[in-house]
């Protein structure tokens, strides 16, 4: 743990983390439930900084069955997913409490959405800055580098910190 960043509180058999415990990762994440051999085993939750959650069964480290809940307490389901498939673009909020009244849009799941830094855009887990292709998370903690792939995917969907209309975008 000395060395990862990581902190263990539960249980030790024969030097090894084993029974019920938390575990809490350096990027603040934290799993709650079984451990085996120094592994996840058995069930247990990853709670997310985002406030999201992943409860699942895990068998040596790996999960084998689990359920994602997003923060705002939409399941993902792999069979039967028809949040924004085509047919239905509505965000989750709007779902639960209805749309807004004609000529006033809602441009994220969250009401107010969050703002943007100019030069940044918002891919979802945090700000990414398209000069450097670092993604900051919304408390302005490093989580991690965009590669090629990730970095045209950001541009080309994501929302932008800047009016394009007015000119100020950030020189990539």
């Amino acid at each position: 743990m000395e060395y990862t960043g990581s902190q263990y509180i539960g249980e030790y058999v024969d030097g090894r983390m084993e029974g019920e415990a938390e575990y809490l990762l350096p990027t603040e994440t934290k799993y709650v439930g079984e451990m085996k051999d120094g592994m996840f085993h058995g069930q247990g939750t990853l709670y997310f900084p985002n406030g999201s959650r992943y409860d699942a069964i895990w068998e040596k480290g790996l999960a084998v069955k689990g359920t994602y809940t997003f923060s705002d307490g939409l399941q993902y389901d792999a069979e039967h997913w028809h949040y924004c498939d085509g047919h239905d673009r509505r965000f989750y909020t709007e779902i639960c409490y209805g749309l807004k009244p004609a000529g006033i849009s809602q441009v994220t799941n969250m009401d107010p959405p969050r703002k943007i830094p100019e030069g940044y855009y918002d891919c979802g887990d945090g700000f990414y800055d398209p000069v450097t292709r670092i993604i900051k998370d919304y408390r302005n903690r490093f989580l991690r580098n965009a590669d090629d792939d990730e970095h045209e995917w950001i541009i080309k969907t994501c929302r932008k910190g800047w009016d394009e209309i007015v000119g100020h975008r950030p020189k990539l």
